[in-house]
């Protein structure tokens, strides 16, 4: 088994590029579904952000799996890959589990250190827990990251100083007007990032918030959290000529605001600049407001730069991350070492059991006259001898599972212990539940591919069972 990422990110491809992958709530499940239906993919989960689309997966063949999931991406998003294929990257194995480190941790995220990615990561995987995409391997891999990055902002001083996307914005409006004291500011949408965003100007002194929202009544509660303005979308586009900075992030898929608005509120203003600042993917503001006369647009990758002075810290504290990650991959990777042997200790405690539960029987047929709390005491004991027998032989099979000559301990292993006949039996078994769940993954593909889109086939085995062999 291999683990896969393939994606795009804020370095590898600009926004006007970024915006083209983006999934929305709506779509990810059935993408989750349609992504595990690609050839040779047995579990996946789709993290994608403002700054990044990544499509992480566990696949029997890498080159080839890397293939076919470029071709869903083309499917899915409707567009030749001879488009897209260059912004791309792809990592496998340790590398692929590294950067998904990195990335939990908010190591690769535009703003070193920032914890937004932690919960957005977090969220992707219990997402993929619920649509059935995940199994063992990514069970283990997706908590080891989201407990490494919490253990990383926890253990270091990598979020103490303030810098986010958000902050980012409102240092670049700092950096137009001086102060901020007498201006008026607009924030168009009210999740999170617009309430940092809010939570920011009003530390640093800002008159007045125009808080903006299609939803009036989330516009309402935001605003009155910072003494804001709410207003509609419509209402809005009639006070933009009263507003010195725009800031805008919502979750839209078309522009929130055209061109031909904001060159009709502009004429009202007698000259004054208005500073337009769009941190959203999709892009909320049209491109083209940035040929208006003294309007000035900004998106998200023109901020990649702007807190610099406070990223020399962070960059320290990275480094101590960069030892935890280390030790991370380790772990997993010792992890990954002992999942050959699980089927033979379970084959081991199986044949113990078995043993076992016929000398109890046997026991209880010789000695007929033996009460319930005897018969309870014996097959304590009984149990407790069987344990510690079996304590040493797992812990060393274990042990010698991440060494040189594993395979040839694994196969002295079954022979000293007889189990030919147990794993014989689960490997029989195991084939009989993967033409199981082929043939019903089969079922779904066809179903799905009646409706649309599908760029997978039939799927693999979604197990890791192989290891047996």
């Amino acid at each position: 088994m291999h683990i896969l990422v393939v994606g795009l990110n804020y370095r590898t491809a600009p926004v006007e590029v970024r915006e083209k992958f983006t999934f929305t709530d709506e779509d990810l499940p059935e993408a989750l579904k349609q992504l595990q239906q690609t050839n040779s993919v047995m579990e996946c989960v789709i993290v994608a952000t403002c700054n990044r689309t990544e499509l992480y997966a566990v696949v029997d063949r890498p080159h080839l799996c890397g293939h076919y999931i470029r071709h869903f991406m083309e499917q899915w998003f409707d567009m030749p890959r001879q488009q897209f294929t260059n912004d791309l990257y792809m990592y496998e194995d340790e590398r692929a589990i590294e950067h998904l480190f990195r990335v939990t941790c908010g190591l690769d995220s535009m703003v070193i250190g920032e914890t937004q990615i932690l919960g957005q990561v977090k969220s992707a995987f219990l997402l993929a827990q619920q649509q059935k995409t995940t199994g063992t391997m990514f069970n283990m891999l997706f908590k080891q990251a989201v407990t490494l990055a919490k253990k990383a902002h926890s253990e270091t001083s990598i979020g103490e100083a303030a810098v986010s996307v958000s902050y980012a914005a409102v240092e670049l409006g700092k950096r137009i007007f001086g102060q901020f004291s007498g201006k008026t500011v607009m924030i168009i949408g009210a999740g999170k990032m617009s309430e940092l965003t809010a939570k920011h100007l009003y530390a640093n002194g800002v008159s007045r918030v125009f808080v903006v929202n299609r939803t009036y009544d989330r516009a309402v509660e935001l605003a009155d959290k910072f003494n804001g303005i709410p207003l509609s979308l419509t209402d809005a586009i009639h006070r933009l000529h009263e507003t010195d900075i725009v800031i805008s992030s919502t979750g839209s898929n078309g522009y929130v605001l055209s061109r031909a608005q904001v060159a009709a509120a502009i004429k009202s203003r007698k000259a004054r600049p208005l500073f337009m600042i769009d941190i959203a993917v999709p892009r909320d503001l049209d491109p083209a407001i940035a040929a208006v006369e003294n309007v000035f647009l900004y998106d998200i990758d023109d901020l990649e730069g702007i807190v610099e002075s406070n990223l020399e810290q962070r960059r320290t504290e990275a480094a101590k991350i960069e030892t935890f990650i280390a030790e991370e991959l380790d772990v997993y990777r010792q992890w990954y070492k002992t999942l050959g042997v699980a089927p033979l200790i379970r084959a081991l405690q199986d044949k113990a059991a078995v043993i076992h539960e016929e000398t109890m029987e046997s026991l209880t047929n010789k000695l007929p006259d033996l009460g319930e709390r005897e018969k309870k005491i014996i097959r304590k004991l009984t149990k407790s001898i069987v344990n510690q027998m079996m304590h040493d032989p797992i812990v060393r099979i274990k042990e010698m599972a991440s060494e040189k000559h594993a395979d040839d301990a694994m196969d002295l292993f079954v022979k000293l212990f007889a189990l030919e006949e147990e794993i014989a039996e689960a490997k029989l078994e195991e084939r009989r539940s993967t033409k199981h769940r082929e043939a019903v993954s089969s079922s779904e593909g066809a179903h799905i591919s009646s409706l649309g889109k599908n760029p997978g086939a039939q799927t693999a085995s979604r197990t890791i069972a192989a290891a047996t062999t």
